[in-house]
Parts: structure tokens; sequence; C-alpha cells
């Protein structure tokens, strides 16, 4: 009977003590989430004042700057909505002189590059401000999509530039599955909706149809490079088959004026030394703020398991 009795009063006793844990927990998952929610909103206070700080634009003559580092396509820093945002900002401050484009890109997206191409045309007109390109790396593709539109390109001479095509690519494991007696199983409404898909053969259709696609997408290209480059443009058969030059030969090509630096080019060509960088850049506030999304997400898929678990 002693024994029942103290098997008992511990029990109770570990049933309190887990009752008193869960609440413990419960506050301190509350009060844990109100200090979140309270530091993600003093960080995008701290973002909305930032901003209003960067407006105040510099009023002496300068050379405006925009970077175009890295992969052009929507989720980057060098997609066409920061990039051309960059480039309004940095043309309606009254004491640029010029914009200069300082490319370091292997390419990308065409359209991002299109809409680029076609803002640098309208910009231009609208600011009668020169817009000047200048290479370091490389300037490839879709970046030179975006070069081909200013009104000059500056290159190293070791400089990768050109590459002036379109590609599609993937991979067909249909063979392999067939080795392994592996049977795919796609379901589509419409005989080509499935065509892309890496595991079902690719019927010759298809490929005069992707192929057609790119061609165009291709006339496009060349169209824009002619247009921005006119008669500087050498005759070489080459040029548009997709191959990339070093920048001393993209010189003699014409797909280049001359070799040149970010300094020299502010310094020699625009006259006017001091750079400023409008680059679009992505502010520690805004770093801390998904930060904190997604340590929010996670708090709270720990807080369900625990509290299941305790249940």
């Amino acid at each position: 009977m002693e024994v029942q009795e103290r098997w008992a009063r511990q029990t109770l006793e570990k049933l309190a003590f887990a009752q008193l844990q869960e609440q413990q927990a419960a506050r301190r998952w509350k009060l844990g989430l109100r200090l979140v929610w309270l530091g993600i909103f003093v960080l995008v206070l701290w973002k909305l004042f930032s901003f209003g700080a960067a407006s105040t634009s510099p009023s002496f003559p300068h050379t405006a700057l925009v970077n175009i580092v890295g992969e052009i396509s929507p989720d980057t820093e060098a997609s066409a909505q920061n990039v051309m945002s960059a480039m309004r900002t940095a043309l309606e401050d009254p004491g640029s002189m010029a914009l200069v484009l300082l490319i370091n890109s292997p390419g990308g997206s065409p359209v991002q590059a299109g809409l680029i191409n076609d803002e640098i045309t309208r910009l231009r007109a609208l600011h009668n401000k020169p817009i000047y390109a200048v290479v370091e790396e490389s300037c490839a593709s879709a970046a030179y999509y975006i070069a081909a539109a200013t009104d000059q390109i500056f290159v190293d001479k070791a400089s990768l530039v050109g590459s002036i095509g379109v590609l599609m690519d993937g991979f067909g494991f249909t063979g392999l599955m067939d080795k392994l007696g592996v049977e795919r199983r796609l379901m589509t409404a419409g005989e080509n909706k499935g065509f892309l898909d890496p595991f079902s053969p690719q019927t010759a259709p298809q490929r005069q149809h992707a192929q057609a696609m790119l061609d165009q997408i291709h006339k496009q290209f060349i169209a824009a490079v002619r247009k921005g480059r006119g008669d500087r443009l050498k005759d070489n058969p080459e040029m548009f088959s997709g191959l990339f030059w070093s920048g001393q030969q993209a010189v003699d090509l014409g797909l280049a004026d001359s070799l040149g630096n970010i300094d020299g080019v502010a310094r020699d060509v625009v006259k006017a030394p001091d750079v400023i960088d409008y680059t679009q850049k992505e502010n520690v506030a805004e770093r801390l703020v998904k930060r904190f999304g997604v340590a929010v997400g996670e708090g709270t898929v720990r807080a369900l398991r625990t509290s299941a678990a305790m249940r």
C-alpha cells in the first residue's frame, strides 16, 4: 500500500512538473515572438529611413557608375529592375555628367538584357547624357546585349567579349532509363506539353520548334548589336556565331571601341574624375529582415513540434 502511494505521488509530481515546463515554454515562446516582431519593426523603420537618406544625391560634377556583375536574371542584383532603377537615379542627378555601366558578367536572360537595352536608349534621349560601358573580366552574351546599346564600349586587352548567340540546354536520360529498366510515367494534356522533360524522348518536330524559337531570338540579338554598333562592326563571318574574343580582338572587330578602365574613362572621356556608385544593393537591414523571417518560421516549427511531443 505504501509503495502504491509513493508511486502515485511520484507520478503526480512528474505530471505537475511537465505541465509547469510546458507553461514556461509557452510563456518563453510568446515573449520571444514579441521580441522578434519588435526587432523586425525597428529594422523596417531603419530600412525606410536609410532609403530616405540615400535619395539625397551629390550635386557636384561626377561620373555616375552602375555595376552589372554576375548572372543577369530576375532574382539577382543584375536584374533589369535593379539596373534600370539605378540608371534612372544616376541620370536624374543634375551633377552626373555621364553614366558608366561597369560590366563583369557572363550573360543571362535575353529578356532582362533586352529590357535594359531599350531603357538605355530611352534614358540617353531623355537626359541627353552619354552612357558608356566599361568591361572588366567578361561581357558575354546577354551582357554584351546590354553593352551594345551604349555610346562607347571600353575593355581591357584580356577581357572576354562577345558570345553573340542563344542557347537552350538540358539533359536526356531516356537511354539510361531503358538500361535500368525504369519506366517514365508522364501524363500531359497537349501532345507537346512535356517536350522539355529530360526523361521523355524528343521528337523531330519538337526540336525544329525549339530551334526556330532560338533562331528568332538570335536574330533579335543580332539586330540590337547592329543597331548599337552600326558601321563600327567589321565584316567577319564568325561575328554572330557565338564565339567570344579577347578585348584587343573585340576592338579590332568593332565590338568594342578602345582599351580603358573606369578611372581612365571618368578622367579622360567624361572629364569628371569623381565616381559615384548608384548600384542598387541589398543593405544590412534587408538581410537582417530576411534572416528574422527565416528564424521566425523555424522557431514556429520547433515550437509546434515540441508542443505536440509534450502532449
